[in-house]
């Protein structure tokens, strides 16, 4: 990442639009989003007045908006969602308990956006302001929207996006029989029926996006005035810089515009002489 960072130093410098997921997330992007101003480029953060871990910085121009909750409410259905997250209990028991604790902060992200494409002001600064790209992390589709929106290319910043919909919006494979799916706990390694069982497991995947994604769908579609499906929003990146690497994935191909940056979620620190 830091390669590609340094041949966006030699360009004239741009004009990006930033689009962050709050929490963990914001923390890998924000690295990035520094290392661009300090090239010289002009950056501007669009983020809810309610964060956990976005905040005001002195390398980028911050546009906030009002959302309906408080920093307690997010927090409680964080810390219940991360608290489950270490539970032991059969598959069925962990379904239905992800089902409500995704369903819970998917209604932050999916009002938190409304807001956004609500708020007459800030979307008449973002239309007026000519950016030339758009950095956003496409687990939470608002970024998408904008810059379907405000006909930007988009740069999508993620370590993954559940239920394998990054895969299809890259028609990059992910067969069944080698790729384990999530909550099996198998390896690359398995038997027939262990197969067989991972394959089953696409069925309440495809039954949780379609309702964790679903909403964003519908609001594009509200916003934008045109049918919009969550593979458009997903199929229109530019550029994906995925934050992985090959030592912790099993090995797929990857499209020409799919870049691992692994790297950029390691600590930094001199070594001592």
């Amino acid at each position: 990442v830091l390669l590609l960072l340094s041949l966006l130093g030699l360009a004239a410098a741009g004009k990006l639009l930033v689009v962050p997921v709050d929490g963990s997330h914001w923390l890998s992007m924000q690295e990035v989003v520094d290392i661009l101003r300090q090239r010289g480029h002009e950056v501007v953060v669009v983020a809810p007045e309610v964060t956990m871990r976005i905040k005001p910085s002195k390398n980028f121009v911050m546009k906030m908006y009002s959302v309906p909750y408080t920093k307690e409410d997010m927090k409680k259905e964080f810390q219940a969602f991360f608290h489950f997250s270490f539970e032991q209990g059969s598959f069925l028991e962990r379904f239905v308990k992800a089902y409500q604790g995704i369903k819970r902060i998917t209604d932050f992200g999916v009002t938190s956006c409304g807001h956004l494409l609500q708020n007459k002001e800030l979307m008449s600064y973002l239309e007026e302001s000519k950016f030339d790209a758009i950095l956003t992390d496409p687990v939470i589709l608002c970024g998408a929207i904008l810059a379907k929106h405000l006909s930007l290319p988009a740069v999508y910043f993620l370590r993954g996006i559940p239920c394998g919909l990054d895969f299809e919006a890259t028609q990059c494979p992910r067969p069944p029989s080698y790729v384990p799916r999530g909550f099996t706990q198998f390896t690359d390694h398995m038997a027939f029926l262990q197969r067989v069982k991972n394959l089953l497991h696409d069925i309440p995947d495809i039954f949780l996006c379609d309702f964790v994604y679903e909403p964003y769908s519908k609001l594009a579609s509200e916003f934008l005035q045109q049918d919009v499906t969550v593979q458009d929003l997903l199929r229109q990146a530019s550029v994906w810089l995925l934050r992985s690497d090959f030592v912790l994935e099993y090995p797929r191909p990857l499209m020409p515009n799919i870049i691992p940056i692994g790297g950029v979620n390691c600590a930094h620190k001199e070594l001592s002489q």
